[in-house]
């Protein structure tokens, strides 16, 4: 009987009840009794409390005091209870509520008793997470990270050490940690019992590739291509395609020719057939460009548009039928027919102009090609692309022949010439046939967002901006991604002096086109326009960081930099603009103008000698360069610059003046001959005058502005002209010949001369040409849409 008997070991290591019978003798209270120092604390301390005043910070004052057991605790009150605000082991213990939990004074007040607040109604609806915040990706790698552990604790669990290393090696190769990577996958390709040693060589091979160890690669893509069974046909295709790029990326086109050849002959596939054209374009075989073509062109698709057309009127099968057009099956195909077209159309770019002896030749032949294919629309789509090659070649006239005889295809491809044909008659100024093309296009295509916006430039150019407005709004609705519709539509709220509207509308481009120097300076010129100069130049200053050699963005940059007195930074943007665009006569100005007011002659006459080069018609630059020689005491070279400017303009009083006073003061013969042709010019401008104003009296007119230079009786009028022609307002006028002449000394001589370089002269205030003409606006929307590649 005893043999169903076990009796239990004296020493049990799993003993659930162990460690019940331990305490600790702090809490032992059947000795205080025999505890001295207890009894004595009790004796003294017990119902002798002072009170609690508001100075006192804690409930009660307590002090350590020793056991019976040696120990020493903080005893806050007479029954052992800890105090709030004691000091305990040296660290102070912060204050605690005083009250119980759900109690307040209001309850004394009437109110009810509500410990967990639901008088207060329902809590309000949790804020949904956001899927695309930084912390719910980070916890979704966190979580993929960890599923990966797991799966690597239990694989090496189970013994399956090959599958740990395989994970650690491809996480190795995805954070580029090729080296690592490597020595992983070969630990494992060394084991002889794996069976699969040849998808890893290729992992392998891929690793050289990108670490562009071409011969390395190509070593290992061989290696798995031997160990990979023949029956296993896909992966020997995937690894021939691998080799095949590796040896275009080496340069080697012939052994690159001679892999895809195989892949053709054995599995035909748009990639491969691809790069088969194009290494043969690399090599020159025009021959054998056709031939891959044909080999690209006649690649199944294995799509059937059929199973998506309903046979019948069977309303089971037209469900079906509708429910299999948008499915996943439906859009991979979509995207392998689009992938196809856009080979067969960047192949028949590429070689038609070299396949034949033009490339309107070769053009012809693609298109024969794709037409007698399963691609027959592709061939409206090469026809256009060989009038935009006309249209890069400037031969206007085919190209607008090409796009009329595609106006009579179906609506899309009518629509797509329609709106080039627009585009071209724009550019050429013939807004009426570019109005009537926009319409065509228009109409054949109501959501074409080019042909809206065409025909909102052809509105444009009429004057009628509201309309215009509602055109690129149109198009916008349809694309809300069209730039050039936006874009113009910017321009066109800044014609209406719709400002902000105009600023909004650059804003939103700029935060599609984030390096788009047009739209920068745009954004610029309408805080110039709104009074803004400090954000314009802070605008214009990032033009500056994406076109930094722009001339005119420069030249803009020292107009404002002037304006703002900033005289220092104006020179300094104004001098880089006439080093990159040394014609710009308003900057030549500015910089002449500049060095006088500082007094630096020698150096401002360099800038109107080259202003002379640029307007050799205009006599005020000779006269500043003579001006700049005297003032500078270089006084025979100032009378040969007059001499010479008075033989080119004979009727230039302020020219003789200057000779008569030079000659006279340095004691010429020439002084007297000077003085007869000053005062005979001088006389047939008196009498030209008073046959003018005898003319206007008779007639009854106002009265005319006289002609003269700005002192109001000199020959020429030096500040009328163009825009850039001019000087300061502040350029004095010429001495008069009644004023009086002194002779003087050579050292006096500058001081008695009045000269239009005055020494209080004030820089021209050019303005800048804008970058973006409002008028040339049009070419912004000749992108791919107008002009599709």
């Amino acid at each position: 009987m005893m043999q169903n008997v076990h009796l239990a070991p004296e020493t049990d290591e799993d003993d659930l009840y162990s460690g019940y019978n331990d305490y600790n003798p702090i809490y032992d209270i059947e000795e205080l009794e025999n505890d001295a120092a207890f009894q004595q604390a009790v004796r003294t301390s017990h119902g002798r409390r002072p009170p609690i005043t508001a100075k006192i910070s804690s409930t009660a004052v307590t002090r350590p005091i020793a056991t019976g057991y040696g120990s020493k605790t903080s005893l806050a009150s007479s029954i052992g209870r800890p105090m709030t605000g004691a000091i305990q082991d040296g660290v102070t213990r912060p204050m605690t509520a005083v009250r119980a939990a759900g109690f307040t004074k209001a309850a004394l007040r009437g109110s009810a008793f509500d410990p967990l607040g639901q008088s207060r109604g329902p809590a309000p609806p949790l804020e949904a997470k956001k899927k695309d915040s930084p912390e719910e990706k980070i916890k979704q790698l966190e979580k993929e990270v960890n599923e990966l552990v797991e799966e690597s604790c239990i694989a090496s669990s189970c013994g399956d050490l090959k599958l740990v290393l395989f994970n650690l090696a491809s996480q190795y190769s995805v954070n580029e940690m090729y080296a690592e990577a490597l020595n992983t996958y070969q630990v494992i390709v060394k084991n002889k019992m794996f069976s699969n040693a040849g998808i890893l060589k290729m992992n392998m091979g891929n690793i050289y590739l990108k670490q562009r160890n071409y011969s390395k690669a190509i070593k290992f893509y061989r290696m798995a291509l031997d160990q990979v069974p023949s029956v296993n046909k896909q992966m020997r295709i995937k690894i021939m395609q691998n080799i095949g790029v590796t040896f275009i990326q080496a340069g080697q086109y012939s052994d690159a020719i001679n892999s895809y050849e195989h892949i053709m002959s054995m599995a035909p596939n748009l990639k491969a057939g691809y790069n088969l054209t194009i290494c043969y374009f690399a090599v020159g075989d025009r021959e054998k460009m056709k031939k891959a073509f044909q080999k690209l062109i006649a690649v199944p698709l294995e799509i059937d548009e059929d199973k998506y057309i309903s046979p019948s009127d069977d309303p089971h099968t037209n469900l079906v039928t509708e429910a299999i057009k948008n499915d996943h099956l439906r859009q991979m195909e979509r995207e392998r027919k689009a992938m196809a077209e856009k080979y067969i159309m960047t192949s028949a770019k590429l070689i038609a102009p070299v396949i034949e002896t033009s490339f309107a030749a070769g053009y012809d032949w693609c298109v024969e090609v794709v037409k007698a294919s399963q691609y027959v629309e592709l061939a409206n789509d090469l026809e256009i692309n060989k009038a935009v090659t006309y249209l890069r070649q400037k031969d206007y006239n085919q190209a607008v022949e090409i796009l009329k005889m595609l106006e009579k295809k179906d609506s899309r491809v009518k629509s797509a010439a329609a709106t080039n044909l627009s585009a071209l008659y724009y550019m050429g100024k013939d807004f009426a046939q570019a109005s009537s093309y926009a319409d065509i296009a228009v109409n054949s295509d109501r959501y074409n967002p080019a042909a809206l916006t065409n025909k909102g430039n052809t509105v444009f150019a009429n004057g009628d901006y509201e309309k215009a407005a509602e055109f690129y709004k149109e198009a916008l609705r349809n694309d809300s991604s069209c730039t050039e519709a936006l874009y113009n539509i910017g321009l066109t709220y800044e014609k209406l002096n719709r400002l902000d509207e105009a600023l909004d509308c650059f804003l939103k481009l700029h935060a599609i086109l984030r390096n788009s120097a047009e739209v920068l300076y745009q954004i610029a010129n309408i805080y110039e326009l709104m009074e803004n100069p400090s954000q314009a130049i802070e605008w214009l200053m990032q033009v500056v960081s994406v076109v930094p050699t722009d001339p005119q963005v420069l030249s803009k940059l020292g107009e404002l930099y002037d304006h703002e007195g900033d005289k220092s930074q104006a020179f300094q943007y104004y001098y880089e603009s006439y080093r990159y665009f040394p014609c710009n006569i308003e900057v030549i100005e500015w910089l002449g103008a500049y060095y006088i007011d500082t007094q630096f002659w020698e150096k401002a006459i360099q800038y109107f000698e080259r202003a002379s080069l640029i307007q050799p018609t205009q006599v005020k630059w000779q006269l500043m360069v003579a001006s700049c020689f005297r003032r500078s005491g270089n006084y025979q070279k100032a009378l040969d610059t007059y001499k010479d400017t008075h033989r080119k303009f004979p009727e230039n009083v302020e020219c003789l003046r200057f000779l008569v006073r030079l000659c006279t003061d340095l004691g010429l013969k020439d002084a007297q001959e000077y003085a007869r042709k000053l005062k005979r010019l001088e006389k047939m401008k008196e009498i030209r005058e008073q046959r003018i104003k005898s003319g206007r009296d008779g007639s009854g007119g106002s009265r005319g502005k006289r002609e003269g230079s700005a002192s109001g009786d000199s020959g020429q009028n030096y500040s009328a002209g163009s825009k850039g022609e001019r000087l300061s307002a502040r350029l004095r006028a010429l001495p008069g010949t009644n004023e009086p002449y002194e002779s003087s000394s050579n050292k006096e001589i500058d001081a008695s001369y009045v000269d239009p370089l005055g020494p209080q002269i004030e820089r021209p205030k050019t303005a800048a040409k804008k970058r973006i003409d409002e008028d040339d606006f049009a070419d912004e929307e000749l992108g791919d849409d107008l002009l599709p590649e």
